[in-house]
């Protein structure tokens, strides 16, 4: 596998770190929390080869990208205006745009709000949510729910504290514990009361097969030079997010789509997900496949490449 091409654009008014690999019509890939470009190493290297430009940049908060200081500069708004501003600075006018994790809400609303900029798009992990008539934080507030771990996120310092205590040891119990390896109890939403994320997570004696020393090495430096605010910020404005999407509200999404995920990702277990997955024929009416692949994890690319890169490459070579 090569090293991608590194080069440092300017866009939406921050500075952005952005891997690139190979030329043709431009595929967009934005990680999740908490992660960086090199969550995408393995496809990045498989797009290239079937004749694509793949594109990685850190998001927002990220690695080698600007963290602005202001939380409220992490909404969805914003983040979607760096991947505009990214295509455009790039000298393209088009991208099919992939997503994980957070980076799944990323893709599906660039898709959402600016269907003439992002022809397809792909989502891992986490299904399609249109906006729903109460936000997330308001949801779990109504049914008397106060210790999930979105919750645990939403003061500032917190969460922080914590992981970055020991950097390389909090990202190890991330990434293991949200793993198709780890063991069933393994969770990350509701925390014990008074507890911490990371007590809900398991220390590995070994790292899985997908996630090797040097993998992880990687993560770590980018984290102890960035820290965790940044991503941290994402969750820090769901409700104002929820807010400012008022206007696209009963909104579906008309570009042929994809939808991939791990049958034991934490994130189908969510009280939603089964529904919003049904629901992809009239949220998703152009819709070309949805993938639960068994056994697999939340970490869905790093855990399956294979299985990914074929599903990702065959709906773009089908596009």
């Amino acid at each position: 596998m090569t090293e991608p091409n590194f080069r440092r654009v300017q866009a939406n008014g921050i500075s952005m770190r952005v891997a690139e690999k190979g030329s043709g019509p431009m595929v967009l890939f934005c990680h999740g929390w908490p992660e960086s470009w090199y969550s995408w190493r393995h496809q990045m290297q498989a797009v290239a080869d079937a004749g694509f430009h793949a594109v990685a940049p850190d998001m927002r908060g990220y690695g080698g990208t600007e963290a602005p200081s202001q939380i409220e500069a992490y909404t969805q708004l914003n983040i979607v205006g760096d991947m505009v501003a990214l295509v455009s600075e790039l000298g393209e006018n088009q991208a099919v745009i992939v997503g994980h994790d957070w980076g799944a809400p990323v893709a599906w609303h660039s898709a959402l709000l600016r269907p003439d900029m992002f022809r397809a798009v792909a989502g891992l992990s986490v299904p399609w949510t249109p906006r729903g008539g109460i936000d997330i934080l308001g949801s779990l507030a109504k049914v008397g729910i106060n210790t999930f771990y979105m919750q645990y996120f939403q003061k500032p310092g917190v969460a922080e504290a914590e992981f970055e205590r020991d950097v390389r040891n909090s990202l190890r119990r991330i990434y293991f514990s949200g793993s198709g390896d780890a063991p069933e109890k393994s969770t990350f939403g509701v925390l014990k009361e008074g507890g911490g994320f990371l007590d809900n997570t398991v220390d590995p004696e070994t790292l899985p097969p997908w996630l090797s020393e040097a993998d992880l090495d990687y993560f770590t430096g980018e984290f102890k030079r960035a820290g965790f605010r940044g991503g941290l910020n994402w969750y820090r404005n769901l409700t104002r997010g929820w807010e400012l999407m008022a206007p696209f509200h009963g909104q579906v999404i008309k570009q042929p789509s994809l939808f991939i995920a791990g049958s034991k990702d934490g994130v189908l277990k969510f009280p939603a997900s089964q529904k919003q997955i049904a629901a992809f024929p009239q949220t998703l009416p152009g819709i070309r496949g949805s993938h639960i692949i068994d056994g697999a994890g939340h970490w869905i690319q790093q855990e399956r490449a294979k299985e990914v890169n074929e599903l990702l490459v065959g709906f773009l070579k089908g596009l």
